[in-house]
This record gives structure tokens, sequence and C-alpha cells, in this order.
């Protein structure tokens, strides 16, 4: 895979950075599953009721990013992404499970999986022991990764495929919009923090770093809803 949809420089560094982990994340086995329909529906069900508790824990990490904002400009990005979270992503989730019989007190109740725990409390404690950088480092294979798999399988989906709706959602203009958006942030915040040349700095490598290791858990999240078939 090599066309990229552009989110911005450092996001483009970002995903160099950890090439490895990155392919494993976004054409993981769910993800090919989503595309060509054999994904089991009780995998994709586990994996959405496991996700939906992962939006509740990241709008808060989105709401911690308002506070560790220095720019107005940042603070309405990050209200901007709590919102959606809130108000459209979860509603996804609530609207694909009650199709199943599976209600949204059921989703929010739900027991956390491990992979699950561990992705969510290491984003919310990225933001909370480092400063905003830490934060959308960690928050930001999340927002992107999807609307690249997003963008992707919109191309490439077979027509018979149950999963249609889902891809569409972060296939579509308005997600890549917001990714875009997310990006430019990023890029205004890295300017701002770290200079001209952030890569050179000293504090790139520990940024990168956060990067990654969120992908990694990304890629376990992915192994988490197999597990649910």
């Amino acid at each position: 895979m090599t066309n990229f949809p552009d989110y911005g420089a450092t996001f483009a560094h970002w995903r160099a950075g950890a090439a490895q982990p990155w392919q494993a994340y976004t054409c993981h086995d769910f993800v090919t599953g989503l595309a060509d329909g054999r994904l089991p529906q009780k995998a994709f069900l586990h994996y959405l009721v496991q996700d939906y508790v992962f939006l509740v824990h990241f709008a808060r990490a989105w709401a911690l990013a308002i506070v560790k904002s220095t720019t107005l400009e940042e603070m309405k990005i990050c209200a901007g992404m709590v919102e959606a979270l809130a108000n459209q992503e979860m509603s996804l989730h609530v609207s694909k499970c009650a199709a199943a019989g599976i209600s949204e007190q059921t989703l929010f109740s739900a027991t956390e999986e491990v992979e699950n725990l561990a992705y969510t409390r290491y984003v919310l404690d990225a933001g909370l022991s480092g400063d905003f950088l830490d934060l959308v480092a960690a928050l930001a294979p999340c927002v992107f990764g999807y609307g690249e798999i997003g963008a992707r399988l919109t191309k490439i989906t077979h027509a018979d495929t149950p999963y249609g709706d889902w891809i569409a959602a972060y296939g579509s203009a308005e997600y890549q919009d917001l990714c875009r958006s997310v990006g430019a942030m990023i890029d205004n915040a890295v300017l701002c923090r770290l200079g001209e040349d952030p890569v050179g700095a000293a504090r790139w490598p520990h940024i990168q770093s956060r990067f990654t290791r969120a992908t990694e858990l990304e890629v376990g999240f992915w192994s988490m809803g197999l597990r649910g078939a």
C-alpha cells in the first residue's frame, strides 16, 4: 500500500517511524474480513461492544486534550472531536448493535477486555503524565488509522459485504475532512512546540514512541475482535 491519504506532515513522519506495526494495524485480518465480508458477525459484534467502551474513554481523552491545549484553535478541534465521538461515532455502534438485540446500556456497562484496558489507559496516562503532544501522539493512530482504512476499503469493498455502512462511515468525505483537520492541528502544535525541524528535536523519539506504542495496541484491539468469533 503506497497511496496514503494526506493527513499532514507530522502524521507522515509518525507512520514512517512505525512502518511495521502500522502495516499490521491497517492491513490486519480483521480489516480484510470487513472488506470481503468474511469476518464473522459474532467477531464484529464483539468488536463493536468493546469499541463502544473504548470510545467512552477516547472521548474523555480528547476532553483532556482540551485541558492540555494552549491555543483556541486546539481547543476548538479537540472539542469537536469529543462531540463527534459522543454524538456520531458512538451512535453508529448503538444502531449496529441494536439491530442485533444489544442495548446501549449493555454497551456502556460491558466488561472491558484486557486489550481494551491496556489501550485506553495507555492513552489516558499519556495525557495525564505528559503534555499536549504526548496525548495527541497516542490518540492519532485511531483517528488516522480508521481514516486510512476507510479510504482504502471504500475502493475495494465487495458489493455484498455486510459491513459496507461501517466502511462508508470512515471513508466518507466528512471523516476524511476530520482527519485532515486533526492533522493540520497536530502540524501546528508540533511547529509551535518543537520548531521547524521537529524530527531533529530532542523530544521527537519520545513522541514517536507514543505513536508507535498506540499503533501496536491497535493491532491487539483487532486481534481481540477476532477472538470473539
